[in-house]
């Protein structure tokens, strides 16, 4: 039973009326990593994997949540909202806090949820929490949110009340993802572009290294102020700039005596990972999977060596695909110290070569690997009567 139908099932069970259903998706990124934050450009796909919401009105100021996955619920008084000691409430009870905040009149309502985006795996799980339900109450109180206002209120909501310093690609992606294609998102202008990923016979792999190292968070604010740094030095000599967006190799010139060591390296890699974004996204007009592909194993090396926020399973992953002819491309994909790597593979090796990779990965990290086969999804909407009915007959 697919997750529209069992949410929605769970709903009937608890609360006796038939719900509003939303699909939420998590997300990949192909290549663009930590770029974000640099004002710079990504290249995401929303995915199809999901997480479903089942939802509707009620008539005090109550909020009853049930996590299907989780067997647990939790109660949100509108009029008194508090940080929850469990994680997972806070990436809801974040965006009432926020369409309050801006003044918007909600009600409290009535919502079971449930999906297949694999936890801590880096698809992007809590954007598709948060974005979920705030297309959800938009929906469901006729806010007249546009879609852009709704990406910023989920990205504000991660920030401030659950106190992570995300970037907005993320929810961009879950709310603006199109079918068959990857988004080139600039993350200055909000601006972005479609491209058609139009390659028949290549399957998105992901492989979970199954580890998150504890060093993730600090190292990843640690980036930040080193490319914050960065740019401080720059703006003596060239005012204009702001971010490492601004700041070209040409530019960077001399700096590598300037600067420490790691803040030029840093730098260096932000910018040849904007380059390689915009050259990915005309690889794919061309249908140039060769180029694409060498980008991605381009970006993993600069990940690897210069931002330096991989790690030994990662990396381990990455050199147990190399030079396979069937794996046209791949990476570290996320914040880095954990999660899954990104591959190309031709869809007729991937039982094969997931096989082969997750036997060497067993024998020498001693754990089982996790393979995920992703397609290319729409961004979050309502699910209708129909897509129900096809999605229940796969």
């Amino acid at each position: 039973m697919n997750y529209s139908i069992r949410v929605e099932s769970e709903f009937r069970s608890l609360f006796n009326e038939r719900p509003l259903i939303v699909r939420s998706p998590g997300r990949v990124n192909l290549i663009g990593e930590h770029t974000d934050y640099n004002d710079g450009y990504v290249l995401p796909a929303a995915i199809d994997k999901a997480m479903y919401f089942a939802i509707a009105p009620r008539g005090d100021l109550r909020c009853v949540i049930h996590a299907l996955d989780l067997k647990e619920a939790c109660e949100i008084d509108i009029a008194h909202l508090e940080s929850s000691p469990r994680e997972w409430p806070n990436y809801l009870t974040g965006i009432v806090d926020q369409l309050i905040k801006a003044g918007h009149r909600i009600r409290g309502f009535n919502c079971v949820f449930g999906g297949d985006i694999p936890i801590g795996a880096g698809l992007s799980s809590s954007a598709a929490l948060e974005t979920g339900l705030a297309y959800a109450l938009n929906c469901l109180f006729d806010l007249n949110v546009d879609s852009l206002s709704l990406v910023k209120l989920a990205q504000k909501s991660e920030n401030e009340f659950v106190g992570v310093r995300c970037g907005i690609m993320d929810q961009y992606a879950n709310m603006f993802g199109e079918r068959n294609s990857v988004l080139r998102l600039d993350c200055r202008s909000l601006e972005s572009r479609p491209y058609p990923f139009d390659f028949p016979g290549i399957a998105i792999v992901l492989f979970d290294t199954g580890v998150s190292h504890s060093l993730a968070s600090t190292e990843y604010n640690r980036r930040r102020e080193e490319c914050a740094e960065g740019v401080r030095m720059m703006q003596r000599r060239f005012p204009r700039v702001s971010h490492l967006r601004d700041v070209s190799l040409e530019m960077m010139n001399g700096y590598d005596v300037e600067m420490k060591p790691e803040v030029f390296r840093r730098c260096t890699y932000v910018i040849e990972e904007n380059d390689r974004v915009l050259r990915a996204a005309g690889a794919l007009e061309q249908g140039d999977l060769d180029l694409f592909g060498a980008l991605m194993n381009a970006s993993h090396e600069g990940l690897r060596r210069k931002y330096e926020v991989s790690c030994p399973e990662l990396d381990f992953l990455i050199d147990a695909v190399k030079g396979n002819p069937q794996v046209h491309g791949a990476r570290m994909m996320g914040g880095g110290f954990g999660g899954c790597t990104i591959n190309l593979v031709g869809t007729g090796d991937v039982g094969r070569i997931s096989a082969e990779v997750a036997e060497k990965y067993r024998r020498r990290f001693g754990i089982d690997l996790k393979t995920y086969v992703t397609e290319i999804s729409p961004g979050t909407h309502v699910v209708n009567a129909d897509e129900e009915a096809v999605r229940g007959s796969l």
